[in-house]
C-alpha cells in the first residue's frame, strides 16, 4: 500500500490575519527517492514571522510562496528512507527550508544531522541553537556590539529571538530592559531570563517606563515589532547607538500603508546605526553561532522555552500566536513524536 504524504498548499494571499481558506491540506502519495535523496518525516515544525511575508506578495529575501505551492518552512526530521551515502534511517536532520509536510523528500547532500548534546533537548535545535539562535546572536554580536555597562533594550523580548538577545547581552555585562506583552511574560523575562527589567506594552507607557528603567538612555536597541514602541524606543536613544533591525512584526499583516517613526529625525541626531539583517546572511558563519551558543546553554547560562502546538493540521491557525503575543518562547508544531518517544 502507497505511503500518503500530507502538505499545505497555499490558495490565496492573505488579506491581514490569516484565514482558513488561505491554505488547504492536501493528500498525495509519496513518489519512490531518486539517487542522492533522503525522506524525512516532520518531528518540529518551526513558525515564523517570515510564513506570513512568504504567503504575501511583498518584495523580500526570498521570493513569496506560489499560489498553488506547498507553504514553506523549516524544521527538524527524522530520516526515515535514505538513498544519500551520508545519512541513514534512524538520524535526524535540520530540513531547512522545506514544506509545511509530514515528509519532506529532500536532497541528501544539503542536509546537516542533528548531533546529541548533554542535557540539551532536541527542542533546543529549533530555539537557542537553531535559526532563532543564530538570528539573536550575530543580530546582537556583530551589529549590536555590547559593551560592558552599556543598556540594551529588547523588543518582542520573550520570543525566540528576543529572550536569547537579552541573555546573551546579560552575558556581555550590559543592563538589559525587554518589552513584552503579558505579565507572565515580564515576570518569566526577569525572574527566569535574568532581564533587569520588563514592560507590559499593553498595560504600561512605555516611554515612562524606559524613562525609569534606562536613566542613562539606550545604547543598543534590538528591534523586532516596529510602530508605536520603535518610537519610544528612538526618542531615547544615545550618541552613536546602535539598531540591529530584526523584524517588523507589528506590520506584518497590516492592509494599509503604514506609517514611518515619528522620531525618525534623531537616529540622524544621535548617530545610530540602523541596521536590517537576515540570518541567512550569516550561514557561512553558523558554526561559530553555534558552537558559542551550545557551549552557554550546556554552562545553563540560557534558559529557553518552546510553545508546542500538536498536530500539523494545526499550523495555519497557530501562526497568528505570533501576532497576538500569545506564545513564550519558540513556536513549534510538533507533527510527529520525537524518536523513543510516545
Amino acid at each position: 500500500m502507497t505511503e500518503m504524504n500530507k502538505t499545505w498548499i497555499l490558495r490565496a494571499r492573505p488579506v491581514g490575519e490569516v484565514k482558513e481558506t488561505d491554505l488547504e491540506l492536501v493528500e498525495a502519495p509519496l513518489a519512490p527517492l531518486n539517487e542522492g535523496e533522503v525522506r524525512a518525516r516532520t518531528i518540529y515544525l518551526s513558525l515564523d514571522p517570515t510564513n506570513r511575508i512568504w504567503m504575501s506578495d511583498m518584495d523580500a529575501y526570498l521570493p513569496p510562496v506560489g499560489l498553488g505551492d506547498p507553504m514553506r518552512g523549516g524544521g527538524l526530521g527524522l530520516v526515515t528512507e535514505s538513498r544519500f551515502d551520508g545519512l541513514e534511517p534512524g538520524d535526524i536532520v535540520n530540513t531547512g527550508l522545506a514544506h509545511w509536510s509530514l515528509y519532506n523528500t529532500l536532497p541528501g547532500a544539503g542536509l546537516a544531522k542533528m548531533p546529541q548534546l548533554p542535557g540539551v533537548p532536541l527542542t533546543a535545535f529549533m530555539g537557542p541553537i537553531g535559526a532563532t539562535g543564530m538570528t539573536a546572536y550575530f543580530g546582537l554580536m556583530d551589529i549590536g556590539k555590547p559593551k560592558e555597562g552599556e543598556t540594551v533594550v529588547v523588543s518582542a523580548a520573550a520570543g525566540a529571538v528576543g529572550s536569547m538577545v537579552g541573555q546573551i547581552a546579560k552575558i556581555q555585562g550590559c543592563r538589559v530592559v525587554g518589552i513584552a506583552g503579558s505579565d507572565d511574560k515580564c515576570k518569566w523575562l526577569v525572574e527566569t531570563a535574568g532581564f533587569d527589567a520588563a514592560i507590559n506594552y499593553k498595560k504600561e507607557d512605555v516611554g515612562a517606563m524606559l524613562d525609569k528603567h534606562c536613566p542613562d538612555g539606550i545604547d543598543i536597541n534590538f528591534e523586532n515589532v516596529g510602530g508605536e514602541i520603535m518610537d519610544a524606543v528612538i526618542a531615547r536613544l544615545n550618541d552613536f547607538s546602535r539598531m540591529p533591525l530584526c523584524g517588523l512584526i507589528s506590520t506584518y499583516n497590516a492592509t494599509d500603508p503604514v506609517p514611518g517613526p515619528y522620531n525618525f529625525a534623531n537616529l540622524l541626531m544621535r548617530r545610530t546605526l540602523v541596521k536590517g539583517f537576515i540570518v541567512i546572511d550569516y550561514y557561512p558563519r553558523f558554526a561559530e553561532g553555534i558552537q558559542q551558543m551550545a557551549q552557554w546553554l550546556m554552562e545553563r547560562k540560557l534558559k529557553f522555552e518552546t510553545d508546542v502546538v500538536r498536530g500539523l493540521e494545526n499550523a495555519p491557525s497557530s501562526l497568528s500566536r505570533l501576532f497576538e503575543g500569545k506564545n513564550l518562547g519558540k513556536l513549534v508544531v510538533q507533527v510527529s513524536d520525537e524518536p523513543n518517544k510516545s
